[in-house]
């Protein structure tokens, strides 16, 4: 107890930048894994392929990859941009796999609906798909974001500022207080952004609802929930906006 009193504003400055330091690869890797996630749901040559590569990069140990991308990119090995780099390409193998099951998760029937009303292939993407495709889409990024903020405690070893300083210098020292409080810290950071992450898909996407059983949709229902959709996703946009203004 002693030790957390005394090391107290250390402990907020390495979270602080833990945190800083996780959003960067999750933002860039949702970005990113979008178009990749869209190749691999709309053509079968290139799913394939992409979900391989995605595959495989995710398998490759966070210290080796540490290692690998410094001279293939021309940076220093103890470097904050090698361990961003890194961070990325592991959310962008996992969101990439998310966004094409999303993608694929929307009802046919209401893709051709929106066709059949005229909607362009951009319009009935940004309209219609993505708004339908949120929910897989918002579970995928709950994944990226706990896993980003787990691996981020091992860029310590390339120069991040993180709090895995606090597991590096607690077996260093043998100090077991520093290596529980760098784990208590890690686990509660990784539960308050899941929790706020399933609050803003809440507000965005209010249209989801738990439903009770499986049931025949009628023809005519598809436009309906197109029109919905869309209406409720610039609604939640709105009010989301709004609600971060002062």
């Amino acid at each position: 107890m002693s030790w957390l009193v005394a090391n107290w504003p250390l402990i907020v400055e390495l979270t602080v930048e833990h945190l800083r330091l996780s959003l960067l690869p999750i933002v860039l890797g949702f970005v990113l894994a979008i178009p990749l996630g869209w190749l691999a749901h709309r053509y079968r040559l290139t799913r394939g392929l992409v979900l391989t590569v995605v595959g495989l990069l995710y398998t490759i140990p966070s210290l080796a990859l540490f290692v690998i991308l410094p001279p293939l990119l021309g940076l220093p090995f103890l470097s904050i941009a090698n361990v961003l780099i890194a961070l990325t390409i592991y959310a962008v193998a996992l969101m990439a796999r998310s966004t094409a099951d999303a993608l694929d998760s929307v009802d046919p029937d209401i893709r051709q609906a929106a066709t059949a009303m005229g909607y362009s292939s951009w319009r009935r993407f940004w309209t219609v798909d993505f708004p339908l495709a949120g929910p897989v889409l918002l579970a995928g990024l709950r994944v990226v974001a706990v896993s980003t903020i787990s691996l981020l405690t091992v860029g310590v070893v390339v120069g991040a500022d993180s709090l895995g300083y606090l597991f590096t210098n607690g077996f260093q020292r043998g100090i077991l207080a520093s290596v529980l409080t760098g784990v208590v810290v890690v686990v509660v950071i990784a539960l308050v952004v899941d929790r706020l992450l399933a609050m803003l898909g809440a507000g965005l996407m209010p249209w989801t609802r738990k439903s009770a059983g499986p049931r025949r949709r009628d023809p005519r229902e598809n436009e309906q929930q197109i029109e919905k959709g869309a209406t409720a996703f610039g609604r939640g946009v709105q009010q989301a906006s709004m609600g971060m203004n002062p």
